[in-house]
């Protein structure tokens, strides 16, 4: 195994042997190391390190007392009440009748073994070191609080902040002279981009669902665009509005700096937080006056909302902004006492292209219940946006996202000789990972402020919990991971073993331990049992020693080792890491702060929405137990609506895995998500279901969606090529991919690191690295639902377990559109347990069987539709397809330019010809590997083929029962017009008598 670490440190000296004094101690020197090599050969009592060392021995004769001092390589596993009691009893017995009545002490770090228990391990209050507890007094307060959010975790996060950062990023480099990444790219991704792909998307999420603020020091929206609204320049990209309720009640310019948009690129030395201006005026009960940030929306999609104030000691600490957006309007209360001077993130939200004031704007009221004080305003910004820090003459070009922290940091109006610039320039590479730390310091504040100045008053944000998150380097040649290490330390710069505040750092060791812990063990229990737990290593690394609040620094696996990489690029495995990181902080902050956690559920499944007998909309779903978790049951539902093509609203709470929809428009397409809920937080939304009543006497559509995958890419494992193989399976992302750099291009094992722009085994493209991947939505009931609403036709939809499972009786149908997407049955990282994703299972063949003999209009389609049901030979799945299905497989990866034809006239489709995506678009998912299917018995006939070979690409079958089956997906079509006009052949098709 080779192993090199993320960051650089210099190693810590193991030291001289130690030699013995007095015959005494030679005995206990002799006892001591026959323990140790038990420990390390046999890992009991303790599991001990080969490199672990006595440094020193006292016996004190006249105590009766024996201190006995270990390296620190004693201390790299994690240390329990039954593992330490455990080792003094062993080593007590080993020493004999000699010392059989003295006391024993054993050190490591200079401190009692017991010492290092966290007290979250401990089984006893009074056993706890308050010295790791917070300062009595100090109080969890919270900058941003969602008053529209139907949930209130009690025993989650609230009122807790949290900083977070996702490795390194984009910057530049004056060696090289250039703007490149800071590791290599390897096995399709990059780290500056793969912890990016946990914390974004999983791990940010996950932590607000259970009411924390999270602050992270690198943009945290993918969105490109970017539109800034501010009071220095009011019509620049739209309107900033003061209105005036009480003509006594008068917006003023505050006496010192405030942001200005400027004219970037911002080069050293600008401030953007120190070039403009800010409003003020005096807070009043019943709101007098009100701004309004009208942007021009450069086009539709999802776009984060930032605002900027000022903080003074007359500040209100519930001034109210709201956010109209295209699914409703959505209040905050901001503490503006804490946060002022930079970006303050309230949501991410779903707005119309251009300038839509009802529904595309926010706005700020001087409303206060603490009368008298002033409430101030600055500027809104809409989107991450690209890069605008000028580096000797050039920018870098990438989304913001991409980027180091240094440069957003400066963008964010951080002082530069605090917080990013402390080599004049002349190292962007070291600037970037010494600025991290030192921004959470000054988001903290006096008297934990930055190291060059701790009493700096900073944005008075009380920072309970840091977090690097990272990937390592190094290889192994066994079946096992390199897998997880866990970095802290006890000693800040200047040998400190407490915080400015006088806490002890061995919170630090306390953290590290859980979050170590926590994630190992659950990916033994769900995803392998041998999975590596590494040290838990006190290291004075930048991003360990220098935050002034509890931190530690997670090397989650190694990027360079192909086995770690295919558990990496699982997004089942983000999400569950994700949700062990989450989880530890939650178990972190809650034992220092004295109240019993509880996990937020999981999401919940058999959703189903459908139409009852009185016309109205009846939702349907089922609770998901954790077996990993006893607390994280679902106590109650949040149930999400979006009209049309608009945004969610901000959900209703309801007590049952139920909901009802009576006043609903006709020719409106509702669509709902559901997360479950209890004190712990919130799960994740479900599915995305859709329906529409076109006409209250037809029978709707039933829509099944059963496209419920998400994997990584296909792999390759020989002797002599080894890598993903996206020319047979390029996965399918969770929603959207942001790590993905392009295709791997060195598949030998042996090729060396030379470079970073060398890398050997696993060097990948670079083409991909700007954009996001799309997907699998879990939306595209919705998708399907336009074209049959077009096709003038209701719907409804259901999860494929609903169906499977008979919680919905599929027989009451006419017709029913199965979505299949790239459904297929896939292997876990390592495939120690049953493969997930079949197409189709036992259950939902015997209930497609059902329906077809009871008469119905099956309209299939899905890339894998014949391979997931003749690749393993099984005679059930072929019997089903060719008897039931009428189909039969001819090859997959039947097409690469995605262009088919019709030569059925009965079918009907105009045009003539159409294309599916094969390739990126920004809106569609790749369908890379469509099937050629044939039909089966000789009343089917193919109706469509692919135009570069003619190979069946759909078939259809008149007989008892009709079906359409694609071999590529529906959704897939790249136009909506062509979608409708397929979905329009296909129903009229069904309707030919």
């Amino acid at each position: 195994m080779f192993i090199s670490n993320c960051a650089t440190v210099a190693l810590q000296s193991r030291g001289p042997r130690y030699i013995p004094k007095t015959n005494a101690e030679k005995t206990v020197m002799k006892k001591t190391e026959q323990f140790l090599r038990v420990c390390i050969r046999e890992k009991k009592p303790l599991s001990l390190s080969p490199q672990t060392r006595i440094r020193n021995i006292v016996v004190d004769s006249q105590k009766k007392h024996i201190d006995i001092y270990f390296n620190s390589d004693f201390s790299i596993i994690p240390l329990r009440e039954e593992n330490t009691k455990a080792a003094y009893s062993f080593l007590k017995k080993k020493l004999g009748k000699r010392f059989k009545n003295y006391s024993l002490t054993l050190f490591t770090l200079d401190r009692p073994i017991e010492d290092l228990v966290p007290n979250f391990y401990r089984t006893n209050l009074s056993n706890y070191d308050i010295t790791r507890l917070p300062k009595t007094g100090k109080k969890a307060v919270s900058v941003i609080k969602n008053l529209s959010k139907p949930v209130h975790p009690e025993n989650g996060l609230v009122n807790h902040n949290i900083a977070l950062w996702n490795s390194h990023g984009w910057y530049y480099s004056l060696d090289t002279d250039r703007w490149e990444w800071q590791r290599c790219r390897l096995f399709q991704t990059v780290e500056d981009l793969l912890p990016t792909a946990f914390v974004l998307p999983y791990i940010i999420p996950m932590l607000e669902n259970a009411g924390a603020n999270v602050f992270v020091p690198r943009e945290r929206d993918i969105q490109t665009n970017e539109v800034i609204i501010d009071n220095d320049s009011p019509e620049k990209m739209g309107t900033y509005q003061e209105k005036l309720i009480d003509p006594n009640t008068v917006w003023k310019t505050g006496e010192t700096k405030g942001f200005s948009i400027g004219e970037p690129p911002y080069k050293t030395g600008i401030n953007p937080f120190q070039t403009g201006s800010y409003r003020l005026t005096p807070s009043s009960n019943n709101g007098t006056s009100e701004i309004q940030w009208i942007p021009e929306i450069p086009e539709t999609g999802d776009y984060g909302v930032t605002i900027a104030y000022y903080s003074d000691s007359m500040s209100v600490s519930d001034a109210i902004y709201t956010v109209y957006h295209s699914g409703g309007q959505t209040r905050f209360s901001v503490n503006q006492q804490i946060g002022g001077g930079t970006w303050i993130y309230l949501g991410t939200f779903h707005f119309q292209k251009g300038v839509n004031p009802e529904i595309g704007k926010v706005t700020l009221t001087n409303q206060s219940a603490e009368y008298g004080k002033i409430v101030t305003a600055d500027a809104v910004r809409f989107g991450g946006g690209i890069g605008n820090i000028e580096r000797f003459g050039s920018v870098s070009a990438r989304p913001r996202f991409e980027e180091g922290a240094r440069y957003y940091l400066q963008y964010a109006g951080m002082p530069d000789s605090l917080i990013f610039h402390f080599h004049h320039d002349s190292d962007d590479y070291v600037d970037d990972y010494q600025c991290r730390g030192e921004w959470v310091n000054y988001l903290n504040g006096a008297p934990c402020g930055p190291n060059k100045n701790q009493n700096v008053r900073g944005l008075g944000i009380p920072i309970d919990l840091s977090l690097a998150f990272h990937t390592d380097a190094g290889t192994t040649t066994s079946d096992t991971v390199v897998g997880t290490l866990s970095i802290y330390s006890i000693e800040d710069s200047d040998s400190s073993r407490v915080f400015p505040d006088g806490v002890s750092r061995l919170a630090n060791r306390d953290f590290a331990d859980i979050l170590q812990t926590q994630i190992v063990e659950d990916i033994r229990m769900k995803y392998d049992a041998k999975w590596n737990r590494r040290q838990l290593w006190n290291r004075q690394y930048s991003e360990s020693y220098r935050p002034n609040i509890p931190s530690a620094l997670l090397e989650l696996l190694s990027h360079q080792n192909f086995l770690d990489m295919r558990f990496a690029s699982d997004p089942r495995f983000r999400f569950d890491v994700s949700r062990s990181i989450y989880k530890s902080m939650l178990k972190f902050i809650s034992n220092r702060y004295g109240y019993p956690f509880v996990v937020q559920p999981l999401s919940v499944s058999h959703f189903q929405a459908v139409f009852g007998r009185a016309g109205e909309i009846i939702l349907k779903w089922k609770p998901t137990t954790d077996p990993l978790e006893p607390t994280a049951n679902a106590e109650k539902f949040v149930v999400y609506t979006r009209i049309n093509d608009g945004g969610f609203d901000n959900g209703v709470l309801v007590d049952r895995p139920q909901f009802v929809l009576s006043n609903f428009q006709q020719n409106t397409v509702y669509s709902f998500k559901v997360t479950a809920v209890n004190k712990g937080g919130e799960s994740f939304p479900s599915e995305i279901l859709s329906v529409c009543q076109v006409n209250r006497d037809q029978t709707p559509v039933l829509i099944i969606n059963g496209f419920d995958r998400i994997s990584a890419p296909e792999k390759i494992v020989t002797s002599s090529f080894v890598g993903f193989a996206n020319f047979l399976d390029q996965g399918v992302p969770d929603k959207y991919a942001l790590d993905y750099t392009g295709a791997q291009i060195d598949f030998m094992p042996t090729s060396p690191w030379l470079t970073n722009d060398q890398p050997g085994w696993g060097a990948s493209h670079a083409d991909y690295e700007t954009t996001i991947v799309p997907g699998n939505t879990f939306d595209f009931p919705f998708v399907h639902g336009q074209s049959l609403k077009a096709a003038g036709y209701s719907f409804i939809s259901a999860s494929d377990e609903a169906i499977a499972e008979g919680e919905l009786d599929i027989t009451k149908y006419k017709t029913v559109d199965l979505i299949l997407g790239e459904e297929k049955e896939t292997e876990w990282p390592k495939p120690l347990k049953d493969k997930q994703f079949k197409a189709f299972t036992k259950e939902l063949q015997q209930e497609i069987s059902r329906f077809c003999s009871a008469g119905g209009n099956l309209f299939l389609s899905g890339a894998y539709v014949g391979t997931d049901l003749f690749a393993n030979r099984n005679s059930q799945d072929s019997s089903f397809a060719k008897n039931v299905l009428k189909l039969k497989l001819v090859t997959g990866h039947a097409s690469a330019n995605g262009k088919v034809f019709s030569v059925s006239s009965e079918f009907g489709l105009s045009p003539k010809s159409l294309a599916f995506n094969t390739g990126y678009d920004r809106m569609i998912y790749t369908c890379e590997a469509p099937d050629a299917i044939d039909p089966s018995t000789p009343e089917a006939k193919t109706i469509v083929r692919y135009q570069e070979n003619s190979f069946s690409a759909g078939i259809s079958y008149k007989g008892k029962y009709r079906v359409v089956a694609f071999g590529f997906p529906f959704e897939t079509i790249k136009t909506f017009e062509e979608r409708n006009q397929v979905m329009m052949g296909i129903m009229r098709f069904f309707e030919i008598k």
